[in-house]
């Protein structure tokens, strides 16, 4: 088994409330330093970084951030850049932004950008991501896959991510796009993954034991397969549906916890 986590995350679900009351972009600046935090915002993932790069700047400024900096990273080169790495050691905060979690993996993996992400993330910078920014976090991420529909034999890409987070697939928008059906083939293709599909307006808050809390306004699903017994996933044509016995399931509410090495639900 890997470590899972090295540091603290926060990986939201997408569409998090971007109000002055928004529970979770607020727990961003707290965990970050509050007013003396230095927070910059990655823009990767979207094909419109000024729009949203000046979004979150002016929300974070809102929320009583007085050094924040949104950053595009338009290709490889930039992510060798000497300013955008002294950005990057210099933050407290570093937050990905929504938009196509494998323009981040090929952008800035293996570069002195994601090198330096990664040494910050392990002397306890927080390290968020919304959306495609929280499924990339992990080893592996679903970049292509049905949604609203049954399990089954559906064509889903799988890719590798950032590796913030190991032994974890994260899925994002997860009740409101109907996701589920595909988080459990992912699990069933993999039974050593744990599944985590986050809501709208929901996070989890993941420290360096690998324990995570939920916040927000709705659900995360966690999907075990440890104890699967039986799967057809191998045998399956696309359209074909999915047997699946003896997963287990658990959805955890705002306040309620999770530790990923031992598998168990946990209440506050």
């Amino acid at each position: 088994m890997g470590e899972k986590a090295k540091g603290y995350l926060i990986l939201i679900g997408g569409a998090e409330d971007k109000s002055k009351e928004g529970e979770i972009l607020q727990k961003v600046v707290t965990l970050s330093g509050g007013q003396e935090a230095c927070l910059t915002i990655l823009t990767v993932a979207t094909k419109e970084p000024e729009k949203v790069g000046e979004a979150y700047v002016k929300i974070f400024t809102r929320l009583g951030v007085k050094d924040v900096e949104a950053i595009d990273i338009k290709n490889r080169q930039d992510a060798q850049k000497d300013h955008i790495i002294e950005r990057i050691e210099k933050s407290s905060g570093i937050f990905f932004t929504g938009g196509d979690q494998l323009r981040i993996t090929s952008l800035i993996g293996g570069s002195r950008l994601y090198h330096a992400i990664f040494e910050a993330y392990k002397r306890g910078v927080i390290v968020c991501g919304t959306s495609a920014g929280a499924s990339a976090m992990s080893a592996t991420m679903i970049v292509e896959g049905d949604g609203n529909e049954s399990p089954g034999g559906n064509i889903i890409n799988m890719a590798p991510g950032l590796g913030l987070l190991e032994e974890v697939v994260v899925d994002q928008h997860f009740a409101q796009r109907g996701r589920i059906g595909r988080l459990l083939t992912v699990v069933a293709s993999n039974p050593h993954v744990i599944g985590v599909g986050i809501d709208e307006d929901t996070a989890i808050l993941v420290d360096p034991k690998a324990v995570f809390t939920v916040e927000g306004s709705g659900t995360v699903t966690v999907i075990d397969g440890r104890a699967i017994d039986y799967t057809n996933v191998s045998e399956l044509m696309p359209g074909e549906p999915l047997a699946l016995f003896n997963a287990k399931i658990h959805v955890l509410s705002p306040g309620t916890s999770f530790d990923l090495t031992s598998r168990r639900p946990i209440i506050s």
